[in-house]
């Protein structure tokens, strides 16, 4: 007998009640587990689940990687910087304002010199389409809009980017309440659920064929005792097999995901729509501008 089976038949011999089979149920199902992950079991003595059970496990963990895959993208969209990292300049700039503001605060009634209070920064959202609103509408206000043919050009970009800017915040916001939500609620309820159910399924197989084992090794006077655990943990295995079927069935089965999919994909076509009309109006404007500069020009 080599040093597994020492210390297993040692735990299966403990008699100190129900706690104390129930730890060496346990421990001996860990011993099952390493001595087939080291190759030590023959794979004839591994109980065979059945295969819809196996082909549902499959479609399960493609559907879960799909569902993290997928997650792990569009969880930009809870960032509102997500398409502009040098918004980071513009929050220093801000923060340096709120910091002078609180300095000045702090110094009030006393002799230390109070720095300069700037005006402050009303919140500016940090998106490509507003920083493009923005830039092209000081642009507009510098060259002046009323004769110059650019001014004029930038303020009706501005204006469409404006637009843009607000469906971008909308696509955003439906994102999170139409799809991100409920995605990750898919993701940590009904196929935690299965995952679960398949992880019992995976324990009991392993008490099952350690009940074999010990069987195999039984002296005689614990032959019938080592056989009705054999029994029992057979009933419990074709019970929790069962259950992890019906759920694995479920989760398969559910239409939410696809509901939640197309929620996305709604939300993305209604922004590029929004951005595809406003660009496509200002375009024709400004191509107009264009010629006639140029027009001018020669």
């Amino acid at each position: 007998m080599d040093g597994w089976n020492k210390l297993q038949s040692s735990f299966s011999g403990l008699n100190i009640g129900q706690s104390a089979n129930k730890f060496a149920k346990g421990f001996n199902s860990s011993v099952q587990a390493t001595r087939e992950r080291l190759g030590q079991i023959a794979p004839d003595e591994i109980t065979e689940l059945p295969q819809e059970y196996k082909d549902l496990e499959t479609r399960v963990d493609a559907l879960r990687q799909a569902h993290l895959a997928l997650l792990k993208i569009t969880r930009v969209y809870e960032s509102e910087s997500y398409d502009y990292p040098t918004q980071i300049q513009e929050s220093l700039a801000e923060i340096t304002t709120s910091l002078n503001t609180s300095i000045a605060s702090l110094t009030k009634g006393t002799n230390l010199p109070v720095p300069s209070s700037p005006t402050p920064v009303p919140h500016q959202p940090k998106t490509l389409p507003h920083a493009l609103a923005r830039a092209s509408l000081l642009g507009a206000t510098a060259l002046g809009s009323d004769g110059d043919k650019l001014g004029k050009g930038l303020k009706e970009y501005a204006t469409a980017w404006e637009k843009i800017a607000e469906a971008r915040v909308q696509q955003d916001q439906m994102i999170r309440q139409e799809f991100l939500g409920p995605w990750q609620t898919t993701l940590s309820t009904s196929i935690d659920v299965a995952m679960k159910a398949r992880a019992a399924v995976r324990a009991s197989r392993l008490e099952l064929d350690s009940a074999k084992q010990t069987l195999k090794r039984a002296s005689p006077t614990k032959q019938e005792q080592a056989r009705l655990e054999v029994e029992n943990a057979e009933d419990d295995l074709v019970q929790k097999t069962e259950v992890a079927i019906t759920l694995m069935k479920t989760v398969l089965d559910n239409p939410e995901p696809i509901k939640n999919l197309n929620e996305l994909c709604k939300a993305q076509l209604l922004y590029q729509a929004a951005a595809a009309e406003a660009l496509s109006t200002v375009q024709g404007e400004i191509e107009e501008l264009a010629v006639a500069a140029e027009g001018e020009y020669r």
